[in-house]
């Protein structure tokens, strides 16, 4: 990991990559995550692959889910791991790093959001005309795209990453009750959207 900090942006190698070098090296078990924590400010990189391994499929799955594509997601796990890397001494312990990392890989995601903003043509309508057949899927999609930002990120770390709402909480650095709050209101707009696409 030191190598991708001390090339150049272009050259450098990817964090996935450079972990996946590391693969072949014997797992190592921490006895806590204080004990993880130690060892990933003392630069090593097998605990670094160590979160990689543990944290790096919620991720991907959590970034995909707010910027829509593969490539982005995996570009936006690979900047969490970074920012890591670069401010793990700062970090106070105050949440666990798992929920630390959440936050950060969101911060990324909507970071990479306003840039493809800023950087893109005002896109075109592509919803599907009322009245035409659409699967559940791209209805669901559609939806989740619609609602209030906030309360789409509650739903998709409790729906789907099977986060609980102390955990969601921390994460967004809200109330407990806020989180089950804006969870009922995603339901309650994805439940209208999703009746208005059936009609």
């Amino acid at each position: 990991m030191v190598v991708e900090l001390a090339l150049g942006e272009p050259d450098r190698l990817t964090l996935e990559n450079r972990l996946a070098q590391h693969g072949q090296m014997q797992a190592t078990d921490y006895a806590s995550e204080a004990e993880l924590l130690a060892a990933c400010r003392r630069q090593d990189i097998r605990a670094f692959e160590h979160l990689y391994h543990t944290h790096g499929a919620r991720l991907k799955s959590l970034a995909y889910h707010i910027v829509g594509n593969r490539q982005d997601a995996e570009d936006a796990v690979q900047e969490t791991f970074l920012k890591l890397y670069r401010a793990i001494q700062g970090f106070q312990g105050q949440s666990s790093i798992g929920t630390w990392l959440c936050r950060i890989v969101i911060n990324v995601c909507y970071d990479l959001g306003r840039k493809r903003q800023r950087e893109a043509e005002p896109p075109s309508e592509d919803r599907p005309a009322p009245g035409s057949p659409v699967t559940l899927r791209v209805a669901l999609e559609d939806a989740l795209r619609r609602i209030n930002p906030r309360h789409r990120m509650v739903f998709l770390l409790f729906e789907v990453e099977g986060l609980r709402h102390a955990e969601i909480a921390s994460i967004l650095e809200v109330p407990v009750g806020t989180s089950k709050a804006w969870l009922f209101e995603a339901k309650k707009e994805l439940k209208r959207l999703l009746t208005e696409a059936r009609r």
